[in-house]
């Protein structure tokens, strides 16, 4: 007996969500994907008071189509009754349909915990316990920090005061530029399942999106695909020996995503369960070798299939904040200016990095403020209904018209009032470019977006401030970074740190120094793919600031073991307190004391395994405890050094 298709089965009426964005005691912004447009209500349950029932008219709900068979549902709820703080808040969203009303829990039951009868949320008293991590990448071989996170809510569902205010998502919530083979084809089998938007490709050498679908090289052998430009020299050098190759730099750019479509059902694929069971895919015709990973990566997919409903759990019972790195667009993304001139002079890149940047937005970055992002996402629907009107075909010059205007777009970074003063930064789109050499790596912020972060925490009592990369990392690997820079070389180890640009480093240092700037500064980070705290205070300075870098990576990634272990054993040795080398650092001004991670072996600083972050503050915004919540079901303590503890 064969099973059905699943193509031939009827589409649910949810494909993924709803994940909780930005929350507060007025206001409550949701996220959700159909596969038509729904008539919605919202059911509120908070503890101790009486249900509330809204109603979603077209004033708290707007829907984007997205496909033939999948729409954007963007909730956004303002309260004339604030909810409470400090209680766990049952919801609902039903459904109404010719059959009656559908909840959660008849048409996703995996977002609920045992025993649960709803989801439900916390709006917490203050930013005293966040959740945090990057780099969740789908195909590398190792467990999911989110499903650990879900365990971990799990255990507390009777305990909202333990419940953590944020689950920050740092960078690289997905791999546009980074891509199973296995995925990829469940891709495109999702793009003719829902009917999500085709478009045309200029400066391709493919027509349009349905023939990028359908090429031989669409497969492991992308990288031919991709834009070539003769005069993009450094870029060309990264790792083809000076041939004629492309624009993008990834050295895993062989299923590089590239249609709008393809970055679209990325989210829906590693956001949600549901999709996976609308398709079945077959392996496509490839050389042995690439048959050979193909299997490989099969099997790694398939165990993070698994862990797919408690990451879609997690995310509908904490209120997220997201912001992109590099891997949500492509890898190096700004890197130099000379990066910056290759790609957006090129239709084709221009294109893929807008596409990805697009899908950010309607995914990750309305969530976060949909006050600031409300011109950009107008801009989104008037594209999108364009091409609901022009038989699923994105209008190509409107479509490039709204990616110009989203590459100029400065309001990506967010802030979020309360105890302490969270502050999510821009570390991509606003670069300090070289004055000495366009092949130089950029600033990650320009003087005015730091003047404007100075000016956010002036006479603040304390801080936390989300950096995708960290401001404080490891020396070693920062110095290995720099000798590449001198050598030509960036771009072949990502030379992304707040130390490789003079001008950033120096007006960063300063703003920790000012003298009305807070007087505890929390920075949580990423990308690094492992984990590490340092205490640190400007030398010389009793009543000068104290700052924590607190750097979680990846949730779903790892650095090389071995390669790590030397790292860090030679970061010891050469940077030690009086070692003469810390005298030639930008950051000679600051004692860093790094913490030891209480499972690590002795005098180890970094530890490498996915997981998520867990920080919990005193009434004072310092650290207090800080937890690696490790993927493989333990944790992982950073106690305070002897010499630092109160």
């Amino acid at each position: 007996m064969t099973s059905p298709d699943p193509r031939h089965a009827a589409l649910p009426d949810v494909l993924a969500g709803p994940l909780l964005r930005r929350l507060s005691p007025d206001r409550l912004v949701l996220w959700l994907v159909g596969s038509r447009p729904l008539a919605l209500s919202l059911m509120l349950h908070p503890a101790g008071q009486p249900p509330r029932r809204l109603g979603l008219n077209d004033r708290r709900l707007r829907r984007l189509p997205l496909g033939r068979h999948a729409w954007l549902h963007l909730i956004d709820v303002a309260l004339d009754t604030p909810l409470p703080r400090g209680v766990r808040i049952d919801y609902d969203l039903k459904i109404t349909s010719s059959s009656g009303q559908a909840g959660i829990a008849d048409w996703a039951p995996h977002l609920l915990h045992e025993g649960g009868a709803y989801p439900c949320f916390v709006l917490a008293e203050s930013h005293r316990r966040l959740l945090h991590g990057s780099c969740r990448k789908p195909h590398h071989d190792g467990p999911d920090g989110l499903v650990r996170a879900d365990a971990w809510l799990a255990e507390r569902r009777e305990a909202p005061e333990a419940w953590p205010a944020w689950l920050l998502m740092t960078g690289d919530q997905v791999y546009a530029d980074d891509v199973a083979g296995p995925l990829l084809v469940t891709i495109h089998a999702l793009i003719q399942r829902l009917g999500l938007f085709d478009e045309t490709l200029e400066g391709a050498t493919v027509a349009d999106s349905q023939a990028l679908y359908a090429a031989t090289d669409t497969y492991y052998r992308r990288e031919s695909l991709l834009p070539d430009v003769k005069n993009s020299a450094d870029l060309r050098e990264r790792f083809f020996g000076g041939a004629r190759k492309p624009v993008f730099t990834s050295a895993n750019a062989h299923n590089h995503l590239m249609s709008f479509a393809e970055v679209i059902a990325m989210y829906l694929l590693v956001w949600s369960p549901v999709p996976w069971r609308l398709v079945s895919i077959t392996e496509p015709a490839l050389d042995n070798t690439n048959g050979e990973r193909f299997h490989q990566e099969q099997a790694i997919i398939e165990a993070f299939i698994v862990g797919l409903p408690a990451g879609a759990r997690l995310m509908a019972h904490l209120p997220s904040l997201m912001i992109f790195d590099d891997h949500d667009v492509t890898d190096d993304w700004n890197l130099t200016a000379d990066w910056e001139r290759t790609a957006y002079g090129h239709p084709f890149s221009r294109r893929i990095i807008g596409n990805a940047l697009l899908a950010y937005l309607l995914c990750q970055g309305w969530g976060n403020d949909p006050d600031r992002l409300a011109e950009p996402l107008d801009d989104a629907t008037r594209l999108l209904e364009a091409a609901a009107a022009a038989d699923g075909w994105l209008p190509p010059g409107d479509q490039d018209a709204v990616i110009q205007r989203l590459l100029r777009f400065q309001g990506w970074e967010v802030q979020v009032e309360g105890h302490p003063r969270l502050i999510v930064l821009d570390t991509r789109t606003r670069r300090w470019r070289s004055e000495r050499s366009p092949r130089r790596p950029s600033g990650l912020m320009d003087w005015e977006a730091l003047s404007e972060l100075q000016q956010q925490i002036l006479d603040a009592p304390s801080v936390v401030i989300v950096s995708p990369a960290p401001m404080f990392g490891v020396k070693l690997i920062e110095i290995i970074q720099k000798l590449f820079t001198l050598a030509g070389k960036p771009l072949l180890v990502d030379a992304e740190n707040w130390m490789a640009h003079r001008g950033a480093a120096s007006v960063m240092l300063n703003i920790f120094r000012h003298s009305r700037t807070p007087g505890h500064y929390v920075i949580l980070s990423g990308d690094v793919h492992y984990s590490f705290v340092y205490d640190i205070r400007i030398r010389h300075r009793r009543a000068g600031p104290r700052i924590w870098q607190v750097t979680s990576s990846g949730v779903k990634n790892a650095f090389p073991d071995t390669l790590l272990d030397w790292f860090d054993r030679l970061n010891r040795w050469l940077y030690a307190p009086r070692s003469p080398l810390n005298w030639f650092t930008k950051r000679r001004r600051m004692a860093i004391t790094p913490r030891d991670p209480d499972r690590a072996k002795a005098g180890e600083r970094l530890w490498n395994g996915a997981g998520i972050g867990l920080v919990e503050l005193d009434d004072r915004g310092r650290p207090e405890r800080v937890r690696q919540l490790d993927a493989r079901g333990f944790d992982v303590e950073f106690p305070p050094p002897l010499a630092t503890r109160e």
